[in-house]
């Protein structure tokens, strides 16, 4: 495909450079094995798969994304997923002005239907390789930085709440204060009284709340809600089916606990919709769910606008390049107030030269240009699949 020869960019002539040809797009599948497993409703995850994309300018500089395979969320599955890449995507960015990302993202958006974890892992590779070439990190992409830290989400989801209660403690002391309890495996009675249970281990200081990933019917989210009062939970994430809408608004209104929006919110139209009908009185964005970076900024603006509060998060388990990206997204959020999710340190290593790290119960904003990680491209090859 011949090289766009429309203007340069607004932010191509403010910064004097030239258009940043797209030369070629690699669409990469990984696997890497979890340090234990992590069990939710509907799955069990002992391996994460994942699609790197690489984005690669005719100057020779690179940029990368990433988006986690989730068959239970999305409906994508890695081969699906490389194939919309290479055959549908590709075809219409290469050659392209990666400078003209919002450009982009939109013909992606309309190339085909779904696919949301293919155009995010695009949209993130050329906004990262967009801010690399001019020297910006992602978050002054996306409109500049709120804030510059974040607190960090830990997900509990062992098969015993012992084993609930002891790793909670522990990474109390490693200084997380923010918890998310997986339910909608379990009877309801049985997951609400572990719910109670964790918060008197814990204490009143520290929050926790709970996602069920559509694990249950209206009758078992009723007892949990009710029965797990004494827990003082910040929310129930996604307890019903994403398409049973009318059930969530129902459970909304008797509901002791504020509801989260998650597998329900594929688009701007549903959070807006879901919003007004009372359903959810926060959204979880996730990137391959809203079908890339530029969405998510897009959707966070419309929560800021409608009141709902934000939960970002990365699918289990994505690699520093998806950490990396949903922190700066984190840190131009209109807030956070429901948290911010990162799942590399969930993996037995990694794939850049510096990973994510938490501390203290808290993550920094990568610093540098684009979103701030060196990838290892040995280490991409050690973990790509065929």
């Amino acid at each position: 495909m011949a090289p766009d020869t429309a203007p340069q960019t607004v932010a191509a002539q403010r910064t004097g450079a030239k258009p940043l040809t797209i030369k070629r797009i690699d669409a990469i599948p990984i696997a890497i094995p979890l340090k234990k497993p992590v069990s939710m409703a509907g799955v069990r995850i002992e391996i994460s798969y994942d699609l790197l994309v690489r984005v690669e300018a005719a100057n020779g500089l690179v940029g990368w994304g990433e988006a986690s395979v989730a068959p239970t969320m999305t409906g994508d599955v890695l081969p699906g997923m490389v194939a919309a890449v290479n055959d549908h995507l590709a075809p219409l960015v290469v050659g392209k002005d990666a400078l003209k990302r919002a450009e982009l993202a939109q013909r992606c958006a309309h190339a085909l239907h779904h696919n949301g974890g293919a155009k995010c892992a695009v949209d993130a590779a050329i906004a990262d390789l967009a801010g690399r070439h001019l020297n910006v990190s992602m978050s002054d992409l996306y409109g500049g930085a709120l804030r510059d830290s974040i607190t960090a989400m830990y997900l509990l989801g062992n098969p015993k709440i012992e084993d609930d209660i002891a790793e909670t403690q522990q990474k109390i002391r490693e200084g997380y204060r923010f918890f998310k309890l997986k339910v909608g495996i379990k009877d309801p009675f049985d997951e609400a009284d572990a719910a109670v249970a964790i918060r008197r281990a814990i204490g009143r200081d520290v929050v926790l709340c709970a996602d069920a990933n559509m694990g249950m019917n209206f009758r078992n989210a009723r007892i949990f809600v009710e029965r797990s009062r004494e827990a003082d939970l910040l929310f129930l994430e996604q307890p019903l089916r994403d398409d049973d809408y009318d059930g969530m608004a129902a459970l909304a209104r008797i509901s002791p606990v504020p509801l989260n929006g998650d597998e329900s919110l594929g688009n701007v139209a549903t959070i807006i919709a879901m919003a007004r009908a009372g359903s959810i009185q926060g959204a979880n964005l996730k990137t391959i769910k809203l079908g890339g970076v530029s969405a998510t900024a897009h959707a966070m603006s419309v929560c800021g606008a409608l009141g709902l509060n934000i939960n970002l998060a990365c699918k289990v388990a994505e690699t520093s390049v998806g950490a990396a990206t949903i922190i700066h997204m984190g840190c131009v959020a209109p807030n956070v107030n429901w948290g911010v999710s990162i799942t590399n340190h969930y993996l037995v290593d990694d794939i850049v030269k510096h990973p994510i790290r938490i501390d203290n119960g808290t993550m920094a904003r990568p610093t540098g240009a684009g979103h701030g990680v060196e990838v290892d491209e040995a280490q991409v090859a050690r973990y790509h699949i065929k």
